[in-house]
């Protein structure tokens, strides 16, 4: 004879951990980030047929203070680069990163100079989604992963130290590609 019988019924037992997991990934409020074409498939998503409002992800957010998942749509520039980590500095903690086609994860066919060459070093990246464009089936499955990653993430001091150390330094482009010294 366990616990659970002797409770009335209506009685839930549960961790404050796993209650507040769970409910940080029923309401995820994604932030608007699409830079090409990906971004048509991410709007697809939110449309009726794929319905993101199944997931509490109904409204992206044009705001970053009222966000906590940046979708991250397409390539990113050198010149984008430091508003995309502004607007991620502006998100209210808790956040994740979601970066969506082969562009944003990997800088895709655009191996230049002006393409930033991975998402990953501007911000920390929570889930990589490939394909050029992916198609919003994909999209779903990988908020679906997501939510299972939030659902066991740590609170309070163990987050604090899973986290610790892992936001990327902000390198000017100037820095990053300037003239450099002959060995």
């Amino acid at each position: 004879m366990g616990l659970e019988e002797k409770l009335p019924s209506g009685l839930l037992l549960t961790s404050v951990e796993k209650l507040v997991n769970w409910s940080r990934k029923s309401s995820l409020w994604p932030a608007t980030f699409g830079l090409a074409c990906c971004a048509i498939e991410m709007m697809t998503a939110g449309g009726p047929r794929y319905d993101l409002a199944r997931f509490g992800m109904e409204v992206f957010r044009a705001s970053p203070r009222q966000a906590d998942l940046m979708i991250v749509a397409g390539r990113v520039s050198q010149k984008m680069a430091p508003v995309l980590r502004q607007i991620y500095d502006q998100m209210p903690e808790p956040k994740w990163v979601l970066s969506m086609g082969v562009c944003a994860s990997s800088g895709g066919m655009f191996n230049n100079y002006a393409i930033l060459q991975g998402v990953d070093h501007i911000v920390p990246v929570d889930m990589y989604l490939p394909g050029c464009p992916p198609r919003p089936e994909m999209l779903l499955d990988a908020i679906l992963r997501l939510h299972e990653k939030i659902m066991h993430e740590p609170l309070g001091p163990r987050r604090a130290k899973q986290l610790a150390g892992t936001r990327p330094e902000l390198i000017p482009s100037s820095v990053k590609f300037g003239k450099r010294e002959p060995a």
